[in-house]
């Protein structure tokens, strides 16, 4: 099982509407709402790391509210 943190800097005023979009997106097992640079910290689980990626490419950066992101892979 591979674990990743995905910090998401939301649009101006819409961190709570994205949580509960991103609380419905695969393999998230924890969303939550945080005060500094990132408005949204997410602890993602997958078996492969290229399902965590993929799903930052394609789910989590084509939400509208979405304006940054960073993506931490576990090492261990």
């Amino acid at each position: 099982m591979v674990q990743a943190f995905i910090m998401i800097e939301a649009d101006t005023g819409r961190a709570e509407a994205l949580l509960e979009t991103i609380r419905d997106i695969g393999g998230v097992a924890e969303a939550n709402i945080v005060a500094g640079d990132y408005d949204v910290i997410v602890e993602a689980e997958a078996a492969e790391v290229y399902e965590i990626i993929d799903a930052v490419a394609t789910e989590v950066r084509s939400l509208e509210d979405v304006v940054d992101t960073k993506t931490y892979v576990c090492l261990e």
